[in-house]
């Protein structure tokens, strides 16, 4: 296999799909590493990695840390709905052929920069002939540096430098060497709750105590639980939204968030600023949280598949006072990311494309929202409660009465229809009576009829 082809990842995506599909046995079983199918393939790892990086999105593998990937079983019926481990059973269903995903976070779903993307390096790649022997930039191509470092510079006060900015191959990626560089295993973190199951996963896999900071509907935060908090544990870490909540959608109150901030600032603790849906609000945001954050205490992190599409998976984050040791982390994990294609995305944002994609997906991302908030009133209003988003790609729904919401899970996987329970964006046991509902959908498919079966299914498993 060429590494010179335009888009080497697609015949190893191919390659490991079906050997992914040969070795199912009904066990996790070990795939070959990186090293082993660049050399086997003749492709670099990067490129291995990215292909690997895909399947797992679509939940088809699994990375265990220091041991390598793992494809997933595939159960379907009574055997996956009887697993212990909701998040198992949420990824074998979720791949079953004609499942009907109700619970997707994917905005590009809706409108992606994918197309323009790979159009952009194509061009790119004929101005910038493959070298034999390319210099490694550890730390990501300079020129999408320099474009991100621009982009979150506000004023001479709340500035950036290229070489305050670092690339890696995807989010957990990043995640990981922000919890290695900060000594965080072991320890505890603050989050905010509801907060995203990877995320809440990886602090797992890290022996972190994850201490779950509640929130209303509105977004506010209880400010006296967080100065009471504050003032009992050792909080190595605040995994924080930067100005929209990734599960509830709702944006963040000015006053309120800056009364956080204070506090966060008076213990001196690290803050890491989740900005993956910050520019996803109907309106566009005119605050975040890092407006307020000591910057010699602050990191931010997101990822550019929000925006643009899965074709662009690298995650980044922003640091200005702990550089020499995420340096030594970064080269430590040694990635090796696609220049072109980093380049290609330098240039959407530096033209504008990147601004006039977003302003169009926030248009259509609300179009959507209202939408399914008819649907919702329509369908279900018996049964479910919410407050309709300022931004992101979900609506955060609430059932008016108890229901056994792994029963509702289970009905409607017979039915091929998917659903998300709320009990994954916690680790306590929280949002047992909660739903995320995507807008971000294939519109062409009967909806209606979809959140009916919900609404069936929730009157059914009543407690």
């Amino acid at each position: 296999m060429k590494d010179n082809t335009h888009f080497a990842y697609q015949a190893v995506y191919s390659y490991l799909s079906r050997l992914i599909d040969e070795v199912q046995n009904g066990t996790q079983t070990r795939l070959p590493s990186l090293r082993h199918l660049s050399q086997s393939l003749k492709v670099s790892i990067s490129t291995v990695q990215y292909a690997y990086c895909l399947l797992e999105k679509e939940g088809r593998i699994c990375s265990v840390p220091k041991s390598g990937y793992f494809a997933l079983p595939v159960v379907s019926g009574q055997e996956a709905c009887d697993s212990h481990d909701l998040l198992e059973t949420l990824y074998a269903n979720v791949r079953r052929p004609g499942m009907f995903v109700l619970s997707h976070d994917e905005p590009t779903l809706l409108l992606s920069l994918e197309n323009p993307l790979l159009m952009l390096e194509r061009e790119l790649l004929r101005h910038y002939p493959r070298q034999p022997n390319p210099s490694f930039q550890p730390f990501g191509e300079m020129e999408l540096r320099k474009v991100l470092a621009a982009r979150y510079t506000r004023s001479t006060e709340q500035h950036w430098h290229p070489g305050n900015v670092y690339i890696g191959a995807d989010l957990r990626g990043v995640l990981r060497i922000v919890l290695e560089a900060l000594g965080l295993r072991g320890g505890t973190v603050l989050v905010e709750s509801p907060c995203s199951w990877t995320v809440l996963r990886l602090l797992q896999s890290f022996d972190i105590r994850v201490i779950e900071m509640p929130m209303d509907r509105h977004g506010y935060v209880d400010l006296e639980w967080v100065e009471r908090t504050l003032a009992q544990e050792s909080i190595g870490l605040a995994l924080l939204p930067s100005i929209l909540s990734n599960a509830h959608g709702s944006l963040k109150p000015q006053d309120n968030l800056r009364e956080l901030a204070e506090r966060l600032n008076q213990q001196g603790i690290w803050v890491l600023e989740n900005d993956r849906h910050g520019e996803l609000c109907f309106e566009p945001a005119t605050y975040h949280l890092r407006d307020w954050i000591n910057p010699e205490r602050l990191l931010v992190f997101s990822a550019f598949d929000k925006i643009i599409g899965p074709e662009a998976p690298y995650g980044y984050l922003l640091c200005k006072h702990f550089g020499s040791e995420l340096q030594r982390h970064f080269l430590t994990r040694s990635f090796c990311l696609p220049p072109i294609r980093q380049k290609a995305i330098a240039r959407l944002y530096s033209s504008g494309r990147i601004d006039q994609h977003i302003s169009g997906l926030r248009h259509l991302l609300g179009e959507r929202m209202v939408q399914l908030s008819d649907l919702l009133h329509e369908h279900t209003a018996q049964s479910l409660h919410f407050k309709r988003p300022a931004g992101g790609a979900a609506i955060w729904v609430e059932c008016l009465r108890p229901v056994d919401m792994r029963r509702v899970f289970e009905r409607l996987v017979k039915q091929q229809i998917f659903i998300v329970p709320g009990e994954m964006f916690s680790l306590q046991g929280l949002h047992q009576q909660n739903l995320r509902i995507s807008f971000a959908l294939d519109w062409s498919r009967d909806i209606g009829h979809a959140l009916g079966r919900l609404d069936d299914a929730l009157c059914q498993e009543r407690l």
